[in-house]
This record gives C-alpha cells, structure tokens and sequence, in this order.
C-alpha cells in the first residue's frame, strides 16, 4: 500500500505497557477452547463474553494518553503504529461524505493499542479475542501482536490484510452511527442462540462490506493500493472465516454456531464493497432470507 506519505490520525491511544496485564483465567478445558476459536475473529461488540472476563459488566474505560508507558518500544511495533494511524486517518477522510447524504454525522472513533489485556466500556478484554470495537465507548481496541498472528499463524501477510483488519472494526463503528448495532443486538437477545448467531452473521458480513466501501473510496480519491493489495485483504477475509478457524480448532465445520460467516461469504461481501462503494451494497439484512427459512 501507498502509506507512509499519509496523513496520521489524533485519535490514537497508546495503552500498552499501562500495567493491566491478564486477567485470571476463568475455568478451563472447553473455556480455553472458546478463547482459542475466538483468536483471529474480527469482533463486533464483545461485551457478550465479558461477564467470563471480567466481572464488572459495562465499566467506564480509564482514558491513559496517547503516550504508551514511556518504554522505548520495537522499531516493528513503531511502524505498525504509525500504519494503523494512518489507516484510520483515511477511514477519517472517507466516511464523513458517506454517511452525511442520510442525515449522519460522522464521529470519528477512537483506536486504542494495548498488549495483553484492557480494560473498555464492555469489561477487561483479553488479547485473544482478537481486535475489537466497543459500542458504549465508540473505540477500537487492538493488539498489535495481532498482526504477526495473521502473518505466522493464518498465512494472511501484508499491509493491506492488516488495514482490512482495521477498516472492518471501523465498519462496526459506522453500523453503531447508523443504528444498526443497537437493532441486531435487541433482535439478538429475542431470538433462539442459532438465530442469533445467524443475526451475528450478518452484522459482520456488513462490517466486511464496509471493509470494502472504504478501500473503494480510498483508491479512487487517494490511489493508495499496489498490485497484490487486494489479494492480500481477500487472503485475511479467507483466513478468519468460521468454516476455516472451525477445521483448524475441531476438524470439522458446525455451520449453526457460525458468528462471522464462512470464508466464501466474507470474501464475497468484501469484494462487493469494494467494486460498488455505496452503503446500498452492503444491505446484508434484506438480502438474508430469515433464519428459520434459510433453514427449511
């Protein structure tokens, strides 16, 4: 990608080094199972696990800075942290216009870097959730450590692939502008655990779409892809879809308990994004038929 020329973003927090640490385990066996499938799930809004982790529900998040704990930190850390506040600079300059022809204004979110555990609006967060976005806070919580474990561990390498990463939790931040998370949640809590997994579904396709909307815009206005770029975002969406994580922890796919949807339909809603560019694409919800039909 076309970076390092790019505006940074005010709106980092650097948290790591800020003294959290982990936070106990809680049980384990089929509880470290769970934290392991999670590993690599972009999240949505994890306060559905936080009761697990830690106690305390929807807290207030203790706003440490923007200046990390002072340490000198990795000159690859550095890097990556200068690339990911680029990244949401760009979503900065992208979303705003998108959003306003609907009577939205734009609030830019706040990403926040943290090592091994921190504490947000929706409880103390493990790393290995994964990057998350917190509704109650309108912040994106990520581990940078993350990124490696996509290269290592996933086989999903490259700049793009790590700002999809990023561009997809920003998508989560618009669908709460935009109501929709507020929505999927109260349907969410109505609805049988299958039906609402498959609302889960759904809201995450969305937050893969929107993925897409802003690389679109972000190479017509700014040309910022390379040759390859889009095959590494595809490559990330493949790599953390539920059949794939589902065969590398169980060694077998439960299609019902899907939360993000398969590799197929992550790819394929990204690249809808990405070659339309308009919110209009990204209606997962409407194209869905209800759950209970889908199932007859």
């Amino acid at each position: 990608m076309r970076w390092q020329g790019g505006r940074r973003s005010s709106n980092v927090e650097d948290r790591r080094g800020s003294g959290i640490g982990r936070p106990l385990a809680v049980g384990g066996g089929a509880a470290s199972l769970v934290v392991a499938l999670l590993v690599m799930l972009l999240g949505g809004d994890p306060s559905v696990i936080s009761s697990t982790n830690s106690g305390g529900g929807q807290g207030t998040s203790r706003d440490y800075g923007t200046g990390g704990s002072g340490v000198p930190e990795d000159p690859r850390q550095a890097e990556l942290k200068d690339f990911v506040s680029v990244i949401l600079a760009d979503t900065e300059d992208t979303w705003p216009g998108l959003l306003e022809p609907r009577g939205v204004s734009y609030v830019d979110p706040r990403l926040v870097l943290f090592s091994g555990a921190v504490r947000s609006a929706c409880g103390l967060q493990e790393s290995a959730v994964g990057p998350f976005y917190c509704p109650p806070d309108q912040r994106v919580y990520l581990d940078l450590d993350f990124f490696d474990e996509l290269d290592r561990r996933f086989g999903a390498p490259g700049d793009f692939a790590q700002a999809y990463v990023v561009a997809h939790e920003v998508g989560h931040h618009v669908q709460n502008l935009l109501g929709i998370s507020e929505q999927v949640q109260a349907a969410r809590r109505r609805a049988s655990p299958e039906d609402a997994n498959a609302l889960s579904v759904l809201q995450e396709l969305q937050a893969d779409c929107f993925a897409g909307i802003w690389a679109h815009h972000a190479q017509k206005e700014r040309q910022v892809l390379e040759a390859g770029d889009v095959e590494e975002g595809l490559g990330a969406a493949t790599a953390i879809g539920d059949d794939t994580l589902q065969r590398r922890t169980r060694g077998y796919v439960v299609p019902e308990s899907f939360t993000h949807g398969s590799s197929e339909q992550r790819v394929s809603w990204f690249k809808r994004g990405l070659a339309q560019g308009t919110l209009e694409a990204c209606d997962t919800f409407s194209e869905a038929s209800t759950p209970s039909r889908r199932r007859r």
